[in-house]
């Protein structure tokens, strides 16, 4: 499979997910971010990279859990407040 800019990538020996910049059938030139936010680009031999497989349903199930403990927190401020008056 030919990669293209905006592709995703990962080693095959894994590590952080990359963005696919520019690619060719020999090298593919990657950027991604540090720990700390630095921003990296590097060309890559296309034999050591493959696709990620992102799953986006990770990010909703945390969006979910948020929403409830938002909930949670309201309902728990509400009955101490009632409590008080």
């Amino acid at each position: 499979m030919r990669l293209k800019a905006g592709d995703v990538v990962v080693l095959k020996s894994g590590g952080q997910a990359m963005t696919v910049a520019e690619a060719t059938d020999e090298t593919v030139e990657c950027i991604w971010l540090g720990e700390e936010g630095d921003l990296f680009r590097e060309k890559l031999p296309a034999s050591v990279l493959e696709v990620a497989h992102i799953d986006m349903s990770d990010d909703e199930d945390e969006h979910d859990e948020d929403e409830d403990s938002e909930e949670k927190s309201e309902d728990h401020h509400a009955k101490k407040t009632a409590e008080v008056a």
